[in-house]
C-alpha cells in the first residue's frame, strides 16, 4: 500500500526521470552480463516509485544490490540510483522508513566495502586479499559512508523545509480563518447595534407622530391653531427620523460608521419632544453626576428613549411619567415609571403593559433595552407592578470618558 499520496504529475515525473537514468545506464549494463541488466532494471524501478512508495523503493534497491553481489559484478553506473533511494526515504518516508534509510546507508557502506575489498579478491580472479586491499577498504568505507549518509541527510533537510513551509501555510490559513471569524463577529455586532438604533429611532418618532396626529384630528375643528402646531411637530419629527434613518442606512453600507451617537446632553431634547407629543414627563435627579463613557451614555439615552416610547404608546396619557436618575460614585440608577392604559389588567393587556394590538414591538424594545444595559456591564428589569404602574429599572456602572 502506498505510503504517500502524490499527484499524477509527480509520479509521471519520477517515471520519466527513472527512464532517462535507465537509458544512461543501459550502455554500461550491456557491457556486462544478464545480472547487470536485472540489477539495472530493479534500480530503475526503485527510482520510479521512490516518492510513491519509499519503503518499496528501498526494498527493491536492496534486491538489486543482492543480485549484483551474487553475480560478483563490479560497481556500475546504475549503482548511483542508491543515492536517490536513500534521499527519498528521508524526504518522503514514514518514521520507520526514514530511520531504515539511515540504517541502510551505514549497513550498505559496510557491506559494499567488505564485498569490494574482501569477497571479490577472494572469489574473483585476483591474487586474493592483500594489505593494500585493507587500506583501500578503510578508504572506501569512509567515502561510501559519507556519500550515502549525505544523500540521506539531504532528503531529511528537504523534508524539514517542506514541513516548515506546510506549518507556515497552516498558520496563515488559521490566521485568515480567525480574522474572518472576528470580522464576521464585528459585523454582526455592528448590525445588531444598528438594528437597535433603527428600532429606537423609528419607534420613538412614529409614536410621537401618531400621538400628534390623533391630537390634531380632534383639535382640527375646535382649535385650528393647536392642529397646526401638531402638524408642525409631526413634520419636524418626521424630518429628524428620516435623517436618522439615512445615517443608519449609510452605516449599513459602510462597515465602520462615523455617525454621531446620542449622549446624556441630548436627553433634554428627547424629553421635550415627548412632552410636545402630549406626555407629562417629570425628570428627577439625585446625587452628583459621575462621568460615563460614550457607550454608557448611549445606553442610558436609548433606554430612556425606548421607555418613553412605550409609555407614549401603551401608557395612560393622562398620568405623569417619572424619569428618575439616582447618581452615585459607582454609576447611575434609572427608573422610568408610567401608569398603564388599562391598570386593571383587562384581557387586552399583555404582561409587559402592551395592548394586544402591538405586543411584539414592546417585547422587542424591552429586549433591546436589556441588551444595551448588559453590554455596558449593567442590569435592567421591566415589568408592571401590582399598583398598575409599569417600571423600567436599570443600573449603569460608571466608566470615565475615553480621552483617546
Amino acid at each position: 500500500m502506498p505510503e504517500n499520496r502524490i499527484s499524477r504529475a509527480k509520479l509521471t515525473t519520477d517515471i520519466v526521470l527513472a527512464g532517462v537514468f535507465g537509458l544512461m545506464s543501459l550502455p554500461f549494463a550491456l557491457m556486462g552480463n544478464w545480472a547487470d541488466l536485472v540489477a539495472m532494471a530493479l534500480f530503475v524501478s526503485a527510482l520510479a516509485v521512490r516518492r510513491l512508495a519509499p519503503a518499496w523503493s528501498l526494498g527493491i534497491a536492496w534486491c538489486a544490490a543482492t543480485v549484483q553481489m551474487a553475480a560478483l559484478r563490479d560497481l556500475q553506473f546504475y549503482d548511483f540510483a542508491v543515492l536517490g533511494v536513500l534521499y527519498s526515504t528521508a524526504a518522503h518516508g514514514g518514521r520507520l522508513v526514514k530511520w531504515l534509510g539511515l540504517v541502510s546507508a551505514g549497513v550498505g557502506a559496510l557491506i559494499a566495502t567488505v564485498y569490494l575489498q574482501v569477497l571479490m579478491p577472494i572469489f574473483g580472479d585476483t591474487s586474493g586479499l592483500t594489505p593494500e586491499n585493507l587500506i583501500a577498504a578503510a578508504f572506501i568505507l569512509v567515502a561510501s559512508l559519507a556519500l550515502l549518509v549525505l544523500a540521506w541527510t539531504a532528503g531529511l533537510l528537504a523534508r524539514s523545509v517542506r514541513e516548515g513551509r506546510e506549518v507556515r501555510r497552516r498558520e496563515e490559513v488559521a490566521n485568515r480563518e480567525r480574522a474572518l471569524v472576528e470580522y464576521r463577529y464585528t459585523v454582526e455586532q455592528e448590525r445588531n447595534r444598528i438594528a437597535r438604533d433603527m428600532h429606537d429611532v423609528v419607534a420613538h418618532s412614529l409614536a410621537v407622530v401618531i400621538a400628534q396626529a390623533d391630537g390634531a384630528r380632534f383639535a382640527a375643528k375646535t382649535r385650528p391653531d393647536a392642529a397646526s402646531e401638531a402638524l408642525q411637530t409631526i413634520s419636524g419629527v418626521a424630518r429628524g427620523a428620516l435623517g436618522d434613518v439615512r445615517v443608519l442606512l449609510a452605516e449599513l453600507r459602510h462597515r465602520e460608521g462615523g455617525a454621531p451617537q446620542p449622549v446624556l446632553d441630548d436627553l433634554g431634547e428627547l424629553i421635550e419632544g415627548v412632552v410636545a407629543a402630549g406626555l407629562d414627563v417629570r425628570r428627577v435627579e439625585t446625587g452628583e453626576p459621575c462621568e460615563l463613557g460614550t457607550g454608557h451614555q448611549i445606553a442610558v439615552y436609548r433606554i430612556v428613549q425606548e421607555a418613553l416610547t412605550n409609555a407614549l404608546r401603551h401608557g395612560d396619557p393622562g398620568a405623569p411619567v417619572e424619569v428618575r436618575f439616582d447618581w452615585t460614585p459607582t454609576g447611575v440608577s434609572l427608573m422610568i415609571a408610567n401608569r398603564l392604559a388599562d391598570a386593571a389588567g383587562g384581557p387586552g393587556t399583555t404582561a409587559t403593559g402592551a395592548t394586544a394590538t402591538g405586543p411584539t414591538g414592546a417585547r422587542h424594545g424591552i429586549t433591546g433595552m436589556r441588551e444595551r444595559a448588559q453590554l455596558v456591564g449593567g442590569t435592567l428589569s421591566a415589568e408592571p407592578g401590582g399598583d398598575g404602574v409599569f417600571r423600567v429599572v436599570a443600573s449603569i456602572p460608571a466608566q470615565p470618558r475615553s480621552t483617546a
